[in-house]
């Protein structure tokens, strides 16, 4: 469903992501990790077709995404880091607005609305204006908008910024639910959210993938037995070369 077959991209001097493959398929939902700057954010903006990418080619659902982009991003929800919202606009006027982008109309475009609003729980904002809202309620916003059309594809960078320990329980629960038949991406930089939600985790550092497998494989294979231990390994500065740590299908 998600492919990205040797993605690469700088910005001037600067590597941001180097000759990156990846698949994803329906059923599966995979955390990208990485510390900041390892070019998590560049790679999501690539698949989700919003940046060109200087050499390879990226997918979703067998449709290329800069030869196809309108049909590519019809079967996608996207969730940008830092996701710019109407300020005057309520959660439940842009959640309209978002319905009739999708050509949703009358009692389809309601149900959409409401369906959206209750997965995220924006029930006690939904008619209070954007620039009022908790840091966390406006990410939650962001997240219907991107959930609305009920995509078969996610691509979220950050879903759980600025929300409190509760929220972001619901946020893993839903995630997991919506991962039985969707394909999704989840970039984070918290080892603990890929833990509690994602059956695969990807280690990005420095622009490359360093590590793909399922959590728990990972945590085996670092030193401490612990995830967290093979993060740092990869990810320091300092890192030296280790083994691939990918699974045999991606290494092959």
């Amino acid at each position: 469903m998600i492919r990205a077959d040797r993605l690469h991209r700088r910005f001037g001097p600067v590597i941001a992501v180097v000759d990156v493959s990846l698949e994803i398929g329906r059923g599966e939902v995979v955390g990208l990790l990485g510390p900041n700057g390892a070019g998590k954010s560049t790679l999501l903006r690539m698949l989700a077709g919003y940046l060109e990418p200087d050499a390879g080619t990226a997918s979703l659902d067998g449709i290329d995404v800069r030869r196809r982009p309108i049909a590519a991003r019809r079967r996608l929800g996207y969730l940008p880091e830092g996701a710019p919202l109407y300020p005057e606009m309520t959660p439940s006027g842009l959640l309209g607005f978002v319905a009739g982008v999708h050509g949703l109309v009358g009692r389809a475009r309601r149900a959409a609305v409401a369906a959206a609003a209750e997965r995220v729980e924006l029930g006690p904002v939904l008619h209070r204006p954007i620039e009022t809202l908790s840091k966390g309620y406006r990410r939650r916003t962001a997240l219907a908008a991107a959930l609305l059309p009920d995509p078969p594809i996610l691509i979220l960078d950050e879903p759980t910024d600025g929300l409190d320990p509760n929220q972001k329980q619901q946020m893993h629960d839903t995630i997991r639910k919506m991962g039985r038949d969707k394909a999704i991406l989840v970039s984070t930089h918290v080892l603990e959210e890929v833990e509690a939600m994602c059956g695969r985790a990807v280690i990005l550092a420095a622009g490359r993938i360093r590590a793909d497998d399922t959590p728990a494989t990972l945590a085996r294979r670092s030193p401490d037995g612990r995830l967290a231990g093979l993060f740092r390994t990869l990810t320091l500065p300092d890192a030296q070369p280790l083994p691939d740590v990918r699974r045999p299908a991606e290494a092959a």
